[in-house]
């Protein structure tokens, strides 16, 4: 039965995801800073009641992938309206922790396959701008083809967790 918690967290998720990927896109800073603020924020709070679905349900490795996450968006959030070029220790400190999360996550078959993989695959991605930033190469987090590769692949793994949240039957 699904619960008024999973429909935020959905709503959420999906706010995050459009607001996050579009943010990308955009060529204005202020809205920018504005789309992934309002980005951040949903997708704190989904991962927020998340953690606390899944904790309640005993378990405990994707409750502490979810709190992972939230700990990871509360610093690209944290960063975010320090510009671009300013904000990449926050970016990359937190998507080192949105790998870790997706990792921790797909590591149980909570959610279908089809989702841990492209989970996987935005973790890869995400860990490999880390790798590249790390040694010097100059990416920002509108750079293409990295970061901007991870991104479709974690609006994917969104798209599934909320279908999980609000599928019927379950």
């Amino acid at each position: 039965m699904r619960t008024t918690l999973d429909t935020v967290a959905s709503i959420g998720l999906a706010i995050g995801g459009a607001f996050g990927l579009a943010g990308t896109f955009v060529a204005s800073a202020p809205l920018r800073e504005t789309l992934w603020a309002i980005d951040g924020v949903a997708l704190v709070v989904a991962a927020a009641l998340l953690t606390m679905k899944y904790q309640r349900l005993g378990n405990d490795l994707v409750a502490a992938g979810f709190l992972t996450f939230l700990a990871g968006e509360s610093l690209l959030l944290a960063g975010n309206a320090a510009g671009l070029e300013a904000s990449v220790p926050s970016y990359v400190d937190g998507i080192s922790l949105w790998a870790a999360a997706l990792v921790l996550i797909g590591a149980s078959n909570t959610v279908a396959l089809w989702m841990r993989l492209t989970g996987l695959i935005a973790a890869i991605l995400f860990v490999v701008t880390v790798g590249m930033v790390l040694w010097g190469a100059p990416l920002l987090p509108t750079s293409a083809p990295l970061p901007a590769a991870g991104y479709p692949f974690l609006v994917l793994t969104f798209a599934g967790w909320i279908w999980t949240l609000v599928r019927p039957n379950r």
